[in-house]
């Protein structure tokens, strides 16, 4: 019988397990921490009854993929559920944008530059579902849809910056700006507009749902397969070496690089050493947790009604804010990414206090507070949200690499998006999840297609995993 050990239980290590469990071998999964799901736990945070995403909290990317269709998570227990708007961006003043899971909806709600919307998203959400099946795999393939990938391809190789030029209002501008800074790189540089595009697509296309019951719902899903084919989960077991495995067929490492090169120790190739010790990660993350009378009073009111918010100012603050991140300087105005999860899924929330997800972008290892600034921000475009908090929770920047290590200096992402990993990550190889050392392969979103709760990462590794296999 062919066993594999998977260490580390985030989405990605889940459903490498998943992979292969379902494909018969004997999978044996340990988790460092005392609860699984890595970037996709769920817990109390703030008062009882509130249940708040510890970290990634809208999966847009996760709702229809290879890996979501080789199992049935709906069966068990999986549900996604919709806000009304998918992601707003609101303005000084009582002014803002919000995108529907409509294309037109959205374009009627951004004046003059609605045509720009259509023209930009319009022609990729048909076709999105054959692009994704080849950005969500590693760059050096063989295209399956070269001409859907070529068009989108337009859209995601300039910079955010020059796909801003084609709008001329603030309103729109803003909107494009917000699902840009996803990428958490300067607006100008090659590439930072890849991600920005692919996740406003998704909007239109799949939305940006959340998990029913949280995020944690993922991978107690991916628990529930894993067991019934066999499986085993033991958590409370932290991995320092891979000698401490023993030997078995396969190994999978759902850690961030550097973790690799302290665990395989000697057994590591020097070449594929050097590539992980030269990996680099990128900005940091603080959060704070909210529990919030009647939820947030947005000027905006669209924003009232919209899952994911984005909390700055104008496309030149935006910019402004994640250049500053990039050369190591903390703004005073930070971008601030903020959930309301509650809003599609009501079982989050207590009564009328609602529980609230927030996030600035910080440089990498950041060492200040920015509850402050956090709250600052989203008072600024929500009058009176003070006077609604009744409890907090922070997560410093530092507090999220040891909640999580493969978070180093507090990057949520796993790896800085630059234009050079953006393709060739964490090294370049035509298998980009083999370590060099036979049977061992690497899971987590240092590896293709990188951040996200999709789970591809892992189902590419355990494929990866499953042909060495075959060939041995």
């Amino acid at each position: 019988m062919t066993d594999a050990v998977v260490v580390g239980s985030g989405p990605n290590g889940l459903a490498a397990a998943v992979t292969l469990a379902t494909a018969g071998v004997t999978v044996r999964v340990l988790e460092a921490a005392d609860t699984i799901g890595g970037g996709v736990r769920s817990s109390e945070l703030t008062v009882p009854g509130l249940l708040h995403d510890e970290c990634s909290g809208f999966h847009p990317l996760a709702v229809d993929t290879a890996f979501s269709r080789s199992v049935d998570l709906a069966a068990h227990g999986l549900t996604w559920r919709w806000p009304e708007v998918q992601y707003s961006h609101p303005l000084d003043g009582g002014r803002g944008a919000a995108a529907f899971r409509s294309v037109d909806d959205t374009a009627d709600g951004l004046g003059v530059d609605g045509q720009a919307w259509r023209r930009l998203f319009g022609p990729l959400v048909d076709r999105f579902d054959r692009i994704a099946e080849d950005f969500l795999q590693p760059m050096l393939h063989v295209p399956s849809n070269p001409f859907a990938l070529a068009r989108f391809g337009l859209r995601a190789a300039p910079s955010v910056q020059l796909l801003a030029s084609r709008m001329s209002t603030p309103e729109a501008r803003a909107l494009w700006a917000g699902a840009g800074a996803h990428a958490m790189r300067p607006f100008g540089q090659p590439l930072s507009a890849a991600i920005g595009a692919a996740l406003a697509t998704a909007a239109h296309r799949y939305g940006w749902p959340v998990a029913e019951g949280g995020s944690q719902a993922i991978a107690t899903a991916m628990r529930s397969v894993i067991e019934a084919h066999g499986g085993t989960i033991e958590t409370g077991v932290r991995v320092e070496s891979l000698d401490e495995l023993g030997t078995p067929d396969l190994t999978v490492l759902d850690v961030a690089p550097g973790a690799v090169v302290r665990m395989a120790g000697k057994r590591l190739p020097a070449r594929v050493a050097r590539a992980y010790r030269r990996y680099r990660h990128g900005p940091g993350a603080f959060k704070v947790e909210y529990a919030v009378v009647g939820g947030v009073p947005w000027s905006h009111e669209p924003t009232r009604r919209a899952g994911t918010v984005h909390v700055i100012g104008d496309f030149e603050e935006t910019a402004a804010a994640e250049q500053a991140v990039h050369r190591g300087r903390m703004p005073e105005r930070p971008f601030v990414l903020l959930g309301q999860q509650s809003l599609a899924d009501p079982g989050r929330a207590n009564g009328d206090v609602h529980p609230i997800y927030a996030y600035a972008h910080t440089p990498h290892g950041w060492t200040g507070d920015a509850t402050e600034a956090i709250t600052g921000q989203v008072e600024r475009f929500a009058p009176g949200f003070r006077d609604r908090i009744v409890a907090t929770h922070v997560r410093s920047t530092t507090d999220m690499s040891v909640h999580n290590p493969n978070y180093v200096g507090g990057d949520i992402v796993t790896g800085a998006n630059t234009p050079w990993q953006l393709v060739f990550r964490p090294r370049v190889a035509l298998d980009p999840y083999a370590t060099g050392i036979p049977g061992v392969y690497l899971c987590s979103a240092a590896t293709p297609p990188g951040a996200g709760a999709h789970g591809m990462c892992g189902f590419h590794a355990a494929r990866s995993a499953l042909d060495w296999l075959g060939r041995r």
